[in-house]
């Protein structure tokens, strides 16, 4: 029987290795924090000593990682992804990251014998935990249809869009249009409760209407009684935000929305809410 390993347990890591534990495949798991793998291992899966130690012991292994510096750090670093892949081996990577980190990731996997795949998700804590995220998979084609079983479990939608860069790209893209909207939408919000509409108000028109979407509807709803509760950390989005703009500048791409976002994210942060769910930016209007 094939052996997975999943690398990284935060919100999302945690999540998505939680589903293929359920689903009766064999899971290595390894977190920096050893503690988050108590949870897992309760439910069946076996913890690594490192992620040399999971690579090595598995057909798969995925990773869900903060930013391009720890999928970095955990690919190359001590006791790295490198330092357990063999030929045949497969990685698969679905944290958020940008396209030139992806391309050195893959380079490295596959100057061991490895293959690789770029699988960053669409989605937060609750799609995580649903298997309904939206998984833009990129690279190695015949990886991608070993794997597809596990991502099946994992995701309501899979695509494959080609070579690696690609699914980073997608997701940085996607990233950028959803912290704009929620920028105006709670810029909007605090408007309204400026001019003395009711908040509820506000949600019920816009839920009725063209402006109508599950996100809005989600994080109105939790603005509303001050419920910052995380299913997709503030700093994320502001990291996401940056790789954008910074994808824009490689390209001569303007980007006077993202920017403006972007600064409001940063000062966001600055006050203290970047591990509070992304839709606490509504605290910097008020």
């Amino acid at each position: 029987m094939k052996q997975y390993g999943f690398l990284g347990l935060g919100i999302m890591g945690s999540a998505m290795a939680r589903n293929l534990v359920n689903a009766g495949y064999p899971v290595t798991v390894w977190n920096r924090t050893p503690e988050k793998t108590r949870e897992l291992e309760r439910l069946g899966a076996s913890v690594g000593d490192s992620p040399a130690d999971v690579v090595a012991r598995c057909d798969i292994t995925f990773a869900m990682l903060a930013d391009p510096a720890a999928a970095r750090a955990v690919c190359f670093g001590d006791d790295s992804v490198l330092a357990g892949m063999t030929a045949g081996k497969g990685y698969v990577d679905f944290s958020t990251v940008d396209a030139e980190t992806s391309r050195e990731v893959k380079a490295a996997i596959t100057a061991r014998g490895g293959v690789y795949l770029e699988a960053p998700v669409s989605g937060s804590k609750k799609p995580a935990e649903d298997g309904t995220l939206i998984i833009l998979a990129a690279g190695d084609r015949a990886l991608y249809d070993e794997a597809l079983p596990c991502l099946e479990k994992l995701g309501k939608k899979i695509l494959h869009l080609g070579a690696v860069g690609n699914g980073a790209r997608m997701k940085i893209v996607v990233n950028m249009i959803m912290g704009g909207m929620m920028a105006a939408f709670c810029e909007g919000l605090a408007l309204g409760e400026k001019a003395e509409l009711r908040v509820a108000d506000i949600l019920d028109i816009l839920d009725a209407g063209a402006l109508a979407n599950p996100m809005f509807r989600l994080k109105g709803a939790g603005i509303a009684v001050g419920n910052y509760a995380t299913a997709f950390p503030l700093k994320h989005m502001q990291k996401d935000l940056r790789l954008a703009i910074d994808l824009g500048d490689r390209l001569s791409q303007p980007l006077p929305c993202a920017a403006a976002v972007n600064e409001q994210f940063k000062e966001a942060r600055k006050e203290g809410y970047g591990d509070e769910d992304f839709s606490a930016i509504f605290k910097v209007f008020t």
